[in-house]
């Protein structure tokens, strides 16, 4: 298929410019931009001046997380599990991302079923289950539990995996089955209901050994952590993305850059657990833990940004409450400017999942994700905040 989109003022996130001009695709792909192209066949979309953005990038979804119970999510039927994430996807891309990278949950058929045309929704990078100590982050057991019950064709965001064999074991079976990334809960988590925020997870020889894995593979290793303690251990072991973040310190940024990093703060999530968590499922002794993490999320983000931290953009909402995922960029807009939260969706979240040029971007080459929008999200974030402002979404090449 073949589109001309006239008239555009097409912003630039890395310069932060804008251009006047034309875009021409052919195929999915943007292959010429600039002033009075022409194409005699192709479908002509002409945005009257407005301003066209690339596709947004979240680098921090939940397309399974049906509900903010997780432990009950582990016992739905994976066919209802599939339905609710067919929903979500396709909201998502209405809401102007047209590609995400899941962080635990998602696994190779959504991702075929998307490429295939089969359900509507962004460009789906996948880890398939985090991988996570007896106890930790992605163990969703309570304390009354005993045996193990580790389906891992069932429903669920995580899988338990203890020891250095173990791990590798556990990382390759999810590198075997497509993983695009491997996700590592280093540290507590709000949503788990046997551990600590304070807490870290996995010794510094099973999170090496799952990152030499990733690496081997030609891939990566994301690892959720919220304390400066947590998330150093994660970065000297070679993690290249931090998810959440919010506790981090001075020390903290000086490994991000030694270690040439990402950050993937997730304010969105906080916010709306401590606003309608328990209507979404959020059991009440995870709800009591939102405070530790909620009121450091900003400072974390702005001491980050100083520092020169590489951020990327993430949302983390589960349930009921993924309809708030552009609300991240109100948030972040508190404390940084809107060039660097839209490069944050954009560029920078293209380098963290490798597609540098493909996504993130509308020169030549790109894939033609872009929106149209009624207004300008320089001057106001909340443009790209408001999905009733998105004129148009395109996703490779059509408009959608």
């Amino acid at each position: 298929m073949s589109l001309l989109v006239r008239n555009a003022r097409v912003l630039d996130p890395v310069s932060g410019d804008y251009s006047e001009g034309d875009l021409r695709c052919e195929d999915g792909r943007v292959v010429e931009a600039g002033p009075g192209l022409s194409a005699p066949d192709a479908r002509v979309l002409d945005v009257a001046g407005a301003v066209v953005v690339p596709g947004l990038v979240d680098a921090h979804v939940h397309v399974t997380a049906a509900t903010a119970d997780l432990a009950a999510l582990t016992r739905f039927a994976p066919s209802y599990v599939a339905a609710h994430s067919a929903r979500t996807m396709g909201q998502m891309l209405d809401r102007g991302f047209t590609t995400v990278r899941d962080a635990s949950g998602a696994d190779h058929g959504l991702a075929d079923a998307q490429a295939e045309g089969l359900i509507r929704g962004p460009r789906l990078l996948f880890c398939g289950k985090g991988l996570s100590q007896t106890g930790g982050h992605g163990d969703v057991r309570g304390p009354g539990a005993n045996a193990l019950e580790d389906h891992r064709c069932c429903a669920g965001l995580g899988r338990v995996a203890d020891g250095v064999d173990a791990v590798r074991a556990a990382a390759r079976d999810e590198l075997r089955k497509g993983a695009h990334h491997i996700k590592i809960m280093a540290g507590g988590g709000v949503s788990s209901p046997t551990d600590r925020i304070d807490s870290t997870q996995y010794s510094v020889d099973e999170l090496r050994a799952i990152v030499q894995e990733t690496e081997a593979a030609n891939r990566y290793a994301a690892a959720h952590a919220y304390t400066a303690r947590a998330i150093n251990r994660a970065l000297e072991a070679g993690v290249r993305s931090i998810e959440h973040g919010n506790l981090l310190d001075d020390s903290s940024v000086e490994l991000f850059l030694a270690h040439d990093a990402f950050l993937v703060p997730t304010l969105v999530t906080y916010w709306a657990l401590k606003e309608e968590g328990r209507d979404f499922g959020l059991p009440e002794g995870s709800w009591r833990k939102v405070d530790d993490v909620l009121t450091a999320g900003l400072e974390g983000l702005e001491r980050a940004a100083r520092g020169g931290v590489k951020l990327a953009y993430g949302s983390d909402l589960l349930g009921g409450m993924h309809r708030h995922q552009s609300h991240e960029f109100r948030l972040r807009r508190e404390v940084q400017d809107a060039i660097d939260v839209i490069r944050a969706a954009t560029v920078n979240a293209a380098e963290l999942l490798g597609l540098t040029g493909e996504i993130g971007t509308l020169e030549p080459g790109a894939h033609a994700d872009l929106l149209v929008l009624d207004g300008d999200p320089l001057e106001d974030i909340g443009v790209l905040a408001d999905p009733r402002r998105l004129r148009r979404v395109v996703q490779a090449g059509v408009p959608v």
